[in-house]
């Protein structure tokens, strides 16, 4: 079905127009539909809701044409200005394939008929984070539910991704449906991927091993790339911050009959930034370069090949400020430098055999080099990561399949400098099978089995189910569950810490793989209020068990060892999430509760830096010409490792952006109530010439002003 929802205001001759596009079969809103005005030469894609703003449309008939993949094009005339609403069947295309609207699924489903829970971050909301953080996508993820960025370092602002309360290593970070930054290449990972050439991210929480094998307990990331189109497409965005960091970035992509390409280039710099004026750095001084080029071939409308990439390099030094613009002076002599090099290439072959079944073959193979001083202290180390992937995908008329087998290998190599050698090298087959099946309309059930092997540790079976019940009046739930596992190694959030001075390597004789299981359900309504304002609650709950959690312990020498923990690590909780929509206004509210227990220890005590209760809220008006957002969000109090319990704090934001012929401006206040740990506890210690940095639970940059442009030389339109 297509629900044309007109909205005008009178003005010489010219209205304003919404239109909101949804299936025939269902009333889903379809994301990313194309909606074209023929004579006037204008086009925009429908966002989450499905719908889209035009505005200024002269009055008269209109030659419209609506397009989606996997759904019959529609061509109508729409008479404008119209006292009444258009509903016109937008039907969907039969004995073809869907649109790939999620691709961490590995199904060509949209994301309302798959079992397994997903969300969905899309261009809009991904635009918006771009300019609030340039950067990286740090602001992305800190603001979704549920979702913590923990940063384990205030002199190189190093920052793990949490889940549900589970460390980062427990998230799997993947790119493309690539895995991306394991273990000792994920440390900086989230602040070296900037977020202007992607287009959407897919968010499973829980268990997901079956599909992606070791390293999913808590859940995974997909960050998916935009992709080149017919018309080319060029964003210019330059960034400044009042903090004196200043970032440009470049996306470019067009695609001619056969051959496509996308280019993507970042640049950043940061002067150090000390907003207590304390002598040390909040913010590090910090160069860094990253570029992208992909090439894609068109051999047949049923097959595509590309290559890509991609290459970092990200000097930051933070610390003692004299030290970092002086150089050591006396007492000054504290810092802590990261230099880090990336280099990975991806490589993508994908043919449709016949209309219902397709294969897949992917390879990576990454390379990363980091160098960590800290005054009297070197880590020096380099990683090297290859993967591929073979898979196989057939459709029948209620039944998706999905068989396939990869090869992934780690190998960790320390400089022959290091007193401590802690070489690692991992190598882990696996082979899987996954089937989506509609039991009747409303009834659709996800089962899967893995099976990996890993060359020191043995088998792991996976196996994972999901049932999801649907309705025609806007009521949906999901329950599902699996198995999962971590391999050990040293690139904990407690090692990263302290930096990895002397810790000793994984005693592959005595440590065990850490295995998990967990549960989710969630329950999900959509309908509409009084008519014109739209309504959306999801309630979920989880729980996620570990067993054999890696623990760092100090030894009676002074060193450091991996041991398996004597209990489980239970996290539990809930995730509340309400949006409003009404004309061109979006309000989401949000509550997280998050209960993660230490069961080896006496008491059963909360996770430290784990904020039980976390709600926020963002108001949007969005319209052809502006885009104005505030934010506000709560972390309740946290505990420390030494029992200490913190301060609860709230933050609030606002961002402002103006579209015109060329492109955007924008102005964002992040943080201008100017929240941070230091007006609560410090974030030094003493002696000045070797200090001590207390655990980080709330934010240490403060308030951040900058202002932007968006240049898009091609159209104001959204690509």
């Amino acid at each position: 079905m297509l629900t044309i929802t007109m909205c005008f205001y009178a003005k010489a001759q010219i209205s304003d127009i919404q239109i909101q596009v949804v299936s025939a079969s269902e009333s889903e809103p379809l994301i990313g539909a194309t909606v074209y005005f023929e004579a006037l030469g204008r086009g925009a894609v429908t966002d989450f809701d499905g719908t889209v703003t035009f505005t200024e449309i002269p009055d008269g008939r209109h030659y419209v044409v609506i397009s989606y993949l996997g759904f019959e094009t529609l061509k109508t005339f729409i008479q404008i200005p119209s006292s009444s609403a258009m509903i016109i069947k937008l039907q969907s295309v039969e004995n073809e394939l869907d649109e790939v609207v999620i691709q961490s699924s590995r199904s060509t489903r949209t994301v309302k008929k798959i079992p397994t829970r997903i969300e969905f971050i899309g261009v809009e909301e991904l635009s918006e984070k771009a300019m609030m953080n340039p950067t990286n996508i740090s602001m992305v993820l800190r603001e979704s539910t549920g979702i913590q960025m923990q940063q384990t370092s205030l002199s190189s602002g190093n920052t793990n991704i949490r889940i549900q309360g589970l460390d980062g290593r427990y998230t799997q970070l993947l790119r493309d449906g690539f895995p991306l930054y394991g273990g000792f290449s994920s440390g900086l990972s989230i602040l070296q991927i900037p977020p202007l050439d992607l287009k959407q991210f897919e968010i499973i929480k829980g268990s997901a091993s079956t599909l992606y094998g070791g390293g999913a307990i808590a859940g995974l990331v997909n960050m998916v790339s935009k992709t080149p189109n017919e018309e080319p497409a060029l964003d210019i965005m330059l960034t400044q911050t009042h903090a004196l960091g200043s970032t440009a970035n470049v996306f470019y992509s067009e695609r001619k009959e056969k051959f496509g390409v996308s280019l993507y280039g970042s640049g950043h710099y940061q002067k150090a930034y000390d907003p207590e004026d304390d002598g040390f750095s909040n913010l590090p001084k910090t160069k860094s370069i990253s570029i992208n080029p992909k090439l894609f071939y068109y051999p047949s409308e049923k097959t595509t090949i590309w290559i890509g990439l991609n290459g970092t390099y990200d000097d930051r030094i933070g610390g003692d400020i004299t030290k970092i613009e002086n150089g050591e002076n006396g007492m000054h002599q504290y810092t802590e430098e990261n230099i880090s090099k990336r280099i990975s290439s991806q490589a993508f072959y994908k043919t449709e055999i016949n209309s219902i079944s397709s294969l897949n073959i992917k390879n990576s193979i990454s390379f990363f080099d980091r160098n960590l001083t800290i005054s009297d202290f070197l880590f020096d180390g380099t990683q090297t990561n290859t993967f591929t992937e073979v898979t196989y995908q057939k459709e029948s008329s209620k039944a998706d399949w999905l068989f396939g087998a990869n090869l992934y290998t780690s190998k960790f190599d320390e400089s022959d400098n290091a007193i401590l050698q802690r070489d690692q090298k991992d190598v882990t087959f696996g082979a899987f099978i996954n089937n989506i099946y509609d039991i009747s309309d409303k009834w659709i059930l996800e089962t899967g089995l893995r099976v990996d092997y890993n060359n020191d540790f043995g088998f792991f079976p996976l196996p994972r189910i999901s049932l999801l019940y649907k309705n025609d009046k806007g009521f949906s739930s999901r329950i599902g569950g699996g198995w999962g596992y971590k391999i050990p190694d040293i690139f904990t959030e407690e090692a990263e810490y302290i930096n990895f001075e002397n810790v000793l390597p994984i005693d592959k004789e005595t440590t065990n793989a850490e295995r998990s299981f967990g549960v989710n359900f969630d329950i999900n309504y959509q309908t509409r209020l009084f008519e014109n304002i739209g309504f959306t609650i999801n309630q979920l709950f989880y729980v996620t068990a570990i067993d054999n959690a890696l623990l760092l312990n100090s030894t009676n020498n002074g060193l450091y060892k991996f041991e398996n923990a004597t209990d489980k690590i239970l996290s539990k909780g809930a995730e509340t999430n309400i949006k409003f929509t009404y004309k061109d206004f979006r309000w989401f509210l949000n509550y997280a509760f998050i209960d993660t227990r230490l069961n080896y220890l006496v008491g059963n005590p909360q996770k430290p830096l784990t904020a039980k209760h976390n709600a926020g809220s963002v108001l949007m008006y969005e319209s052809e010409k502006w885009r104005i957002g505030y934010e506000t969000f709560y972390t309740g109090t946290q505990f420390l490792s030494n029992g200490t319990e913190t301060t609860d704090f709230v933050t609030m934001g606002l961002l402002l952006l103006r579209n015109f012929k060329f492109g955007s401006a924008f102005v964002n206040f992040e943080n201008f109530t100017d929240r941070r740990q230091s007006r609560f506890s410090p974030l030094v210690l003493p002696p000045h010439e070797n200090p001590e940095f207390p655990e980080i639970y709330a934010p240490t940059d403060g308030f951040i002003f900058s202002l932007g442009v968006i240049i898009r030389p091609f159209g104001n339109e959204q690509q």
